[in-house]
């Protein structure tokens, strides 16, 4: 009888020993199982649920202007935050309209060839796509100078300054749409990233590598008040919100 097998069945005396080979085969399993999670990237760990979102189809309709191709990035690691700088008094209903009316601006008098944001969210919490070239890739925005790549730029439908009430809804949905957006990458919504500029007009020369929170207010890549004071003050929350739709532990 080989080594190998008298060692296992000295184990138990026997019938025993024959019987117990599932078990240990069962036990070796959930180890293996176990040491797989535990080793599995935080990627893989720390995930959240797409939230519903209004494709840009629905909202821009026959204004779709022609435009060149989508960019793309390889993931995204940080979120940029913004206000739209339009009024806030609005009925949801006609945050389609009002959309329109941003998109027409930015690619009208700006002359972009796009909506710079990859995503808007109204007063009320829907969530719509923005930029064109699909909801779940990473698509390259023109939202933040000099920290377009690598990350995602969700604008609040409204002007956020300071005393300006900010409705739950609205920061639920960025802290839903932030840690989606942000698992894939294992990045944590309440941690920092390190982003390498691209434009020196932004707040750090281009080739300079900066450390800014995964979830950060406009005015942390570029000199602006955007997001406003009144939802800037609200990003803590909506970072925290976002780590648990991820599912991670609370911070020590």
């Amino acid at each position: 009888m080989p080594r190998g097998v008298r060692v296992l069945l000295g184990c138990l005396p026997g019938l025993a020993a024959v019987a117990a080979l599932p078990l240990c085969a069962s036990g070796v399993e959930r180890a293996v199982e176990a040491n797989a999670r535990a080793a599995a990237p935080a990627a893989a760990r720390y995930t959240a649920p797409r939230p519903d979102i209004v494709p840009r189809t629905a909202w821009l309709g026959d204004d779709a202007r022609p435009q060149p191709a989508p960019r793309y990035d390889d993931e995204v690691t940080a979120v940029f935050v913004h206000h739209t700088d339009t009024p806030n008094g609005y009925d949801c209903a006609d945050a389609p309209a009002i959309l329109r009316g941003v998109y027409l601006g930015q690619t009208g008098a700006r002359d972009w060839d796009d909506i710079g944001y990859n995503f808007v969210v109204d007063r009320c919490g829907t969530i719509y796509e923005g930029r064109a070239g699909g909801i779940d890739r990473p698509v390259t925005g023109a939202h933040t100078q000099g920290f377009n790549h690598r990350t995602t730029g969700i604008a609040a439908l409204g002007t956020y300054t300071a005393g300006v009430p900010v409705p739950d809804a609205l920061t639920d949905a960025i802290a839903a749409l932030a840690a989606w957006k942000l698992g894939p990458a294992g990045t944590d919504p309440r941690g920092r990233v390190r982003l390498v500029s691209s434009n020196g007009l932004s707040r750090y020369a281009a080739g300079t590598t900066a450390s800014l929170p995964a979830v950060a207010g406009h005015g942390e890549g570029y000199e602006t008040s955007c997001p406003g004071k009144a939802l800037t003050a609200r990003l803590p929350d909506i970072r925290e919100l976002a780590a648990r739709l991820q599912g991670r532990p609370d911070a020590a």
